[in-house]
């Protein structure tokens, strides 16, 4: 039972928790202990948090996963994994993640309530209106950069940063919503997620060509006007991954007809995971030597 709660609290998908760790890198916190641990402590209850969610969603969704070529497979729409175990195990997560986050700080403890809130609406209501639904998950990842800012003493962390990350969001779920939307028959678009009929391929492209536009822009902006940046505007040098990395990922959406599990993308694909090593690298190597 263990096995199927633990893969129903989907620990791949705890990459995208990443985000928290914005803060501690972008402001040269890195090799600060004390950030450090309290940065990993907020990675640690997103983790659980997030894991809280996704079982709750799947408790709404299980009559449409069942329908799913792959989502019927998840541990509750297959029956291996009972209801009232699902339950408990979703309100145990929950408890614990509140109780920790009050305890590191209240104003993650707030940031985390703002999150479960804003997914639980997702879960019942806003998941089913077109952009929105994208809009809203964009905006989670907003509130993980924002929680790993609220658990450390910032001091140049660049605006700038939100607005990419959230152009980021964006671009990921609307690849997300394109690869479903391939995956999935016609017949069964609607009867598996409503949302997807407010939707056409030619607007999802044309919606992942604006954002992806404006995530570089956005992106490039920072590299030399942020204010923690090196004068010679040596951060430049970042852009050419960030650019492939948009490239790649549109390419494996569009060819490749992936993507409906982004996460999986990031730890599958080589290429892509060479473009995130390198851009990583690079910015480590400028924050914390130059």
């Amino acid at each position: 039972m263990f096995k199927y709660i633990l893969k129903e609290m989907r620990p791949r998908q705890w990459t995208k928790n990443v985000f928290v760790f914005a803060a501690l890198v972008f402001d040269r916190q890195l090799t600060k202990i004390a950030s450090l641990e309290r940065t990993l402590a907020a990675f640690v209850i997103f983790c659980l948090l997030s894991s809280s969610v996704y079982i709750m969603n799947d408790l709404l969704d299980v009559e449409a996963d069942r329908h799913h070529p792959i989502k019927k497979n998840r541990p509750i729409a297959a029956g291996n994994l009972p209801i009232s175990v699902a339950i408990i195990a979703a309100i145990v997560l929950i408890v614990i993640s509140f109780t920790a986050a009050f305890l590191l700080s209240t104003e993650l403890g707030i940031i985390v309530g703002m999150y479960f809130l804003v997914n639980l609406a997702y879960s019942i209501w806003l998941k089913h209106i077109p952009l929105i639904d994208v809009m809203i998950i964009a905006f989670g990842f907003v509130l993980r950069v924002v929680a790993g800012v609220s658990v450390i003493q910032v001091e140049r962390f660049s605006p700038w940063l939100y607005i990419v990350m959230s152009l980021l969001a964006l671009y990921i779920g609307f690849g997300k919503r394109r690869a479903e939307m391939t995956v999935l028959t016609n017949e069964s678009n609607s009867s598996h997620r409503k949302v997807l009929d407010g939707y056409t391929l030619a607007l999802i492209d044309q919606l992942l060509t604006i954002v992806s536009s404006c995530t570089l822009i956005a992106y490039s902006f920072y590299t030399f006007s942020a204010p923690n940046l090196p004068e010679n505007h040596v951060m430049m040098l970042t852009i050419p991954f960030v650019l492939y990395g948009i490239f790649r990922y549109l390419f494996l959406i569009q060819v490749k007809n992936k993507g409906g599990e982004p996460e999986e993308l990031l730890l599958k694909d080589r290429p892509l995971q060479a473009t995130v090593l390198l851009w990583a690298i690079t910015v480590l190597v400028i924050f914390y030597k130059f």
